[in-house]
């Protein structure tokens, strides 16, 4: 399984505004080092790493990805019960989508850009080889590894609002908030509610958050790409 595939089933896990405020990721633009409150995504048999520096964009510190035929991302750990409703907001800016970029095909799935929600494994609606598995790699690797995702991504073509199951694992799904070349070099702000797009893409209400990731790959493409990642927040 390829880095993209490892993300997205869990098993590599290395694991302010609004009226009432959620307990959001650490804020880039506050950093002094990445590794306050983020840690490395890497998966094993991947030489090739996305690099993720603190830079000044527009006099504001964000997060470069710079990624070139690579794949790994930054993750902050959390527990975080949504509720009824859960705003997530964050900007960020592209420097090209990929020309094999497709979110069907294993051999398409990387994007310049995406946000990573993982959720907390619910074992009552697991398979018996589900946890099983789960319960062999937790032995191994010492981890309670995350069950569903949710990965808002730039799509390479995908029309937005398009909401797809990830190629390499039903327990992801895709949900393209920007698509396309044509706002790429801008910075662009989105904002969902969390809640509301996990019953939609798995049809129940969501359980903990346990992280929320970022991540610029191009490992099945074989392509390159530069990203610019703002503040996360989460909003109740």
């Amino acid at each position: 399984m390829n880095a993209t595939g490892s993300l997205l089933s869990g098993l590599a896990l290395c694991l302010i505004s609004g009226l009432s405020q959620a307990a959001s990721p650490p804020p880039f633009s506050a950093l002094s080092s990445l590794s306050d409150g983020w840690e490395p995504l890497e998966f094993p048999n991947i030489e090739r790493h996305s690099d993720y520096q603190l830079v000044i964009d527009d006099g504001t510190q964000v997060v470069r990805a710079q990624t070139d035929n690579s794949a790994s991302g930054l993750i902050a750990r959390m527990h975080l019960e949504p509720g009824a409703h859960l705003t997530i907001r964050w900007r960020w800016k592209i420097s090209n989508i990929y020309d094999k970029g497709d979110a069907r095909r294993k051999s398409g799935d990387d994007y310049p850009a995406r946000i990573y929600v993982a959720f907390a494994f619910q074992p009552d609606s697991a398979s018996l080889f589900e946890r099983a598995k789960r319960a062999a790699v937790s032995t191994l690797f010492g981890e309670d590894l995350p069950g569903n995702g949710l990965n808002y991504i730039w799509a390479n073509r995908l029309p937005v609002g398009t909401v797809v199951t990830n190629p390499f694992t039903d327990q992801t799904q895709m949900i393209a908030v920007n698509s396309g070349a044509a706002r790429a070099g801008q910075w662009v702000t989105v904002e969902r509610d969390i809640v509301a797009d996990y019953r939609r893409a798995f049809g129940t209400a969501p359980p903990a958050i346990v992280g929320i990731g970022i991540m610029s790959d191009s490992d099945n493409t074989g392509e390159s790409a530069t990203a610019w990642y703002g503040d996360i927040k989460l909003k109740n």
